[in-house]
C-alpha cells in the first residue's frame, strides 16, 4: 500500500536504510520535539494543502524553563498569536478583538510526542532517507509508515545540527502527499527577545477581550463512553467549552460542548459532542483539506463532530465507537 511513497523520496533508491529500533525512534523524535522547545529560531513557515497555500512569520525563544513564540499570519485577515508559556493571546487589529487563552503545549510547533508515547514504534515504522536541503540548511529525511489503516504516513526533515523540524509532508494511502509545512525561510539560535512577545500581550488598549472558560471533565462523567478504542490512539484531555460564536459566553449560561482530544503520539483526533439543534445542523457530512479530514452527524439528540488528519476510516471508527450511557 505505502510501496508509492518511495517516489516522493528524493534519496529513497539509493540510501534508504534499516528501519529504526523502537529506542531509535523515539530518539529520533524527542531530537526534533526538543529542538522546537528548547532553541530559538524564527522563519516563514509555509502551510500547502488541498489546493491552499497559508504562510506564516514564526519566532520562538526559550529562556530557561520559559517559552515565547510569536506567529504573524501573512495571508487573508490580519492577525498575530502570541504565546507565553500555556497563555495564548490570538489577536485580529482590524475587528479590534483578542482571544485570551490557557491552553497546553498541544498546539505548540511541532506537535510531536506530547503524550509521552512510547508506542509509537507499534503503530509507525521509522526509516532513514538519506539527505536534503530545506531553507539553506542541511537536513536529515526520515519516513514514518504506517502499520495500519487509521493512520497517515509523513516524511519529516530534521536539521542536522539542531534536530529542528523544517519541513513535513503527510502521506496519504496511495503514497500521494497530502500537506506539506515547510520553512521558506529560517535562522535558528538567534537572540532571544521575549520582549516582542511579551509586549504586545500587555497592550490590549481598545481591543474586546473574549475569555472562553475551558472546563476540564471525562468523557464519562458527562455521560458517554467509547465503548470501542481506536488502536493505537489514548485520550490527553476531555473539556467543556463554549460553542463557536459564544466564547464571551460564562460557562455556566452559554451553550456548551464537550471536546475530547485523542492522539498516537504523533497526530490527534478531537470528538466534539454538543446539542442536535435543527437550524444549525442542517445534514451530516464528511470533508476533506489536504490531511485534515472532519465527519459531522446526528446521534440521537446529540451532533457529533470528529476532526483530526487521519484517514476517514479512523473518524468513522470514533464517532461508531461513541456511546451515550446517561
Amino acid at each position: 500500500m505505502f510501496g508509492a511513497l518511495s517516489s516522493f523520496l528524493p534519496h529513497a533508491a539509493a540510501q534508504t536504510q534499516h528501519a529504526f529500533e523502537p529506542k531509535e525512534v523515539r530518539s529520533w523524535l524527542m531530537r526534533i520535539h526538543e529542538a522546537a522547545s528548547h532553541r530559538n529560531f524564527q522563519g516563514t513557515f509555509v502551510v500547502s494543502a488541498g489546493g491552499a497555500v497559508s504562510s506564516a512569520r514564526i519566532v520562538h525563544f526559550c529562556e530557561g524553563s520559559n517559552q515565547f513564540e510569536r506567529i504573524d499570519s501573512l495571508d487573508g485577515q490580519t492577525r498575530y498569536v502570541f504565546r507565553y508559556n500555556d497563555v495564548v493571546h490570538t489577536l485580529w487589529p482590524q475587528a479590534r478583538v483578542a482571544l485570551v487563552e490557557q491552553r497546553d503545549l498541544l498546539n505548540s510547533f511541532p506537535a510531536l510526542l506530547q503524550v509521552g508515547d512510547d508506542r509509537i514504534a507499534e503503530f509507525y515504522e521509522l526509516s532513514p532517507q538519506g539527505n536534503d536541503r530545506v531553507a539553506g540548511h542541511e537536513a536529515s529525511v526520515l519516513a514514518l509508515r504506517p502499520r495500519d489503516l487509521f493512520r497517515f504516513g509523513y516524511r519529516l526533515w530534521s536539521e542536522k545540527m539542531s534536530g529542528l523540524l523544517l519541513r513535513a509532508d503527510v502521506i496519504g494511502e496511495r503514497g500521494e502527499v497530502l500537506e506539506t509545512s515547510a520553512f521558506s525561510d529560517v535562522a535558528i539560535n538567534v537572540r532571544s527577545q521575549p520582549e516582542a512577545v511579551l509586549q504586545p500581550m500587555r497592550r490590549l488598549e481598545g481591543y474586546r477581550i473574549l475569555k472562553p472558560s475551558f472546563t476540564p471533565t471525562k468523557l464519562e462523567a458527562e455521560g458517554w463512553a467509547l465503548k470501542q478504542t481506536v488502536p493505537g490512539f489514548k485520550q490527553v484531555s476531555c473539556i467543556k467549552r463554549p460553542l463557536e460564536g459564544a466564547q464571551d459566553a460564562p460557562a455556566a449560561d452559554g451553550p456548551q460542548a464537550l471536546q475530547t482530544i485523542f492522539s498516537d503520539g504523533l497526530t490527534y483526533v478531537s470528538v466534539f459532542i454538543e446539542p442536535f439543534n435543527a437550524e444549525r445542523h442542517t445534514r451530516s457530512m464528511l470533508t476533506s483539506m489536504g490531511a485534515t479530514q472532519t465527519l459531522m452527524r446526528r446521534q440521537g439528540d446529540w451532533w457529533i463532530t470528529v476532526v483530526g488528519d487521519v484517514p476517514t476510516t479512523t473518524l468513522k471508527a470514533f464517532a461508531a465507537g461513541l456511546e451515550r450511557r446517561k
